[in-house]
C-alpha cells in the first residue's frame, strides 16, 4: 500500500512538472519582466545572465535545447542579440521591443531605459503570455502587470526629479557607443556616443581622436562614462586626450546589473549619472521603488 501511495505521489509530481510551461526570455530586461508576470506558474529560462553582453552572445547546445522546449520566446529585438536573428523555437518568437516601439530611427535597441517604454514592453509580454496558459492565468497576469506599470510610472517621475538636480549645462551623457537615446530623449539629456559619432567604421584614427576630444571638451561634461570596469583601452585613450576623467562607476546599458532587478539597475544608473554630473540622488526614493517592485508576486 505504501509503495502504491509513493508511486501515485511521484506520478502526480511528474505530471505537475510536465504541465508547467517553459518560457525563454532572451535579453535586456525581459527576464525580470517575464518572471514577475508569471510568478511560479511557468519555468522561465534566461538565456543571457545579467551583466553579460547580448551583442556577442553565441548560442550553446543547451540554449538550443531550451528554445526547442519553449512555449514562448521573448526577445528584445532591434538586433540587440544578433545570435538570435531568425531563431526557431517550440513556440512563437516575439520581438517585444519592435512591437512596443515600432518606430526607432536610430535603431537603438536599449529601449527600456525610458520607464514608459519598459511599461509598454511589460504589456506586450503580458499579452503574449496569456495563450501559454490557455487563459487560466489572465486575471493574475493582469494584476501583476498593473502593479508593474504603477512602479514603472513612479520610476519615470523619480528619474525626472533626479535629472533636474543636475545643472543644465552638465546634463550630457558621454559614452563610447549609443545606448541611451530613449533615456536622453525622455529626460532632456544630451547623449554623445563618441565612437559611434566620430570613429570611422569603429576605428580610432588620430583625426577621430582629435574630433572626439574637441566634442567632449565642448560638451560641458564632468566625466566620461565607461561601459565596463576596468575601462577599455580606447576609453582610456579618449579620457587622456580630452583631459576629462572616466567616471568611477559604469552604467549598465545592455540589461540588468549582476544580481539586480530592472528597477535596481535603473535607479542605480540614474544615481551614478546625476551624482557624477553634479546633481543629487534621492536614495530613499530609489529604495522605496525597489521594494515595491520586489513585493510584486
Amino acid at each position: 500500500m505504501a509503495f502504491s501511495l509513493l508511486t501515485a505521489a511521484a506520478g502526480t509530481l511528474l505530471a505537475a512538472a510536465s504541465s508547467t510551461p517553459t518560457v525563454v526570455a532572451v535579453d535586456g530586461v525581459l527576464c525580470d519582466i517575464t518572471k514577475k508576470l508569471v510568478s511560479d506558474q511557468a519555468r522561465v529560462i534566461c538565456l543571457i545572465p545579467p551583466g553579460t553582453d547580448p551583442h556577442t552572445m553565441a548560442l550553446r547546445p543547451a540554449d538550443r535545447s531550451n528554445l526547442s522546449k519553449a512555449k514562448l520566446v521573448v526577445l528584445n529585438g532591434y538586433n540587440l542579440t544578433p545570435a538570435l536573428k531568425g531563431v526557431k523555437a517550440g513556440g512563437p518568437v516575439v520581438s517585444v521591443g519592435e512591437i512596443a516601439v515600432p518606430s526607432n530611427p536610430l535603431n537603438d535597441p536599449h529601449l527600456w531605459h525610458d520607464p514608459a517604454i519598459a511599461a509598454s514592453m511589460t504589456n506586450v509580454v503580458a499579452t503574449k503570455l496569456k495563450p501559454v496558459f490557455n487563459g487560466s492565468q489572465n486575471a493574475a497576469i493582469d494584476q501583476r502587470r498593473a502593479a508593474m506599470d504603477s512602479v514603472l510610472n513612479s520610476l519615470g517621475t523619480w528619474t525626472g526629479q533626479q535629472i533636474k538636480t543636475v545643472p543644465a549645462e552638465q546634463r550630457v551623457l558621454i559614452t563610447g557607443h549609443r545606448a541611451y537615446s530613449f533615456l536622453a530623449r525622455r529626460f532632456g539629456i544630451r547623449e554623445l556616443p563618441v565612437i559611434d559619432e566620430y570613429a570611422t567604421g569603429g576605428r580610432m584614427r588620430p583625426s577621430s581622436l582629435s574630433s572626439i576630444s574637441k566634442a567632449i571638451k565642448k560638451s560641458g561634461t564632468k566625466v566620461i562614462f565607461p561601459e565596463a570596469l576596468p575601462p577599455s583601452k580606447t576609453m582610456r585613450r579618449i579620457s587622456k586626450a580630452s583631459g576629462v576623467p572616466l567616471a568611477s562607476k559604469p552604467l549598465f546599458a545592455d540589461g540588468q546589473a549582476p544580481g539586480k532587478s530592472l528597477v535596481q539597475t535603473a535607479t542605480g544608473n540614474i544615481c551614478t549619472f546625476v551624482v557624477a554630473q553634479g546633481g543629487r540622488c534621492d536614495e530613499n526614493g530609489a529604495a522605496q521603488l525597489q521594494e515595491r517592485w520586489a513585493s510584486i508576486r
